[in-house]
């Protein structure tokens, strides 16, 4: 099962002037989500999205190149480094949220910049067989302009696209682990 559908906006430090309106329909339409449930543990899909090297091999948005090992996120507070598809680019990821498992959530920054205030989020929770597995893009308080174009462009078929690389990846890890 996938779904699609808008989250509240999260908090951040982001100036009023570059905020989408609270409840208008430019700030719901610059949250995007999909939900999937995937027939694994969630101990099993979060250490595929918390270890920045694995992200690659489920980014439905093709945007991801790959990440040094050893970047396994355990806390708010801690910033992994990645390589974009794009040009090489590099990229900070400061994690925001973060519960073991569960929850984690991180903003990207060109390195040593400030964050322009968009946000990457996977939720978690145990459901049935499996786990329901909640991928969010919010934008609401993107602050740069130049970046609203791609970040237009970041749509629910993209994250249904991660969610299914995901599940792939994470349903057959979890059938080569045995009892």
């Amino acid at each position: 099962m996938t779904t699609s559908s808008s989250s509240p906006a999260s908090a951040d430090s982001t100036p009023d002037s570059a905020r989408a309106t609270p409840g208008s329909a430019d700030e719901a339409a610059r949250v995007v989500a999909a939900t999937r449930d995937i027939v694994a543990p969630p101990h099993v899909i979060f250490a595929l999205i918390a270890d920045p090297a694995q992200q690659p091999r489920w980014d439905g948005n093709d945007n991801l190149d790959w990440a040094d090992s050893g970047q396994r996120v355990r806390e708010v507070g801690e910033v992994f480094v990645m390589r974009l598809t794009r040009e090489g680019m590099i990229r900070e990821n400061h994690v925001v949220e973060f519960e073991e498992g569960r929850r984690i959530a991180w903003q990207p920054s060109e390195p040593g910049a400030a964050r322009p205030g968009h946000l990457w989020r996977w939720e978690l929770e145990p459901h049935r067989d499996g786990t329901r597995v909640t991928h969010t893009y919010d934008w609401s308080r993107l602050n740069d302009p130049a970046r609203e174009v791609r970040a237009r462009a970041t749509t629910a078929e993209h994250l249904e696209a991660s969610l299914e690389r995901l599940a792939e990846l994470a349903e057959a890890a979890d059938s080569t682990a045995g009892p």
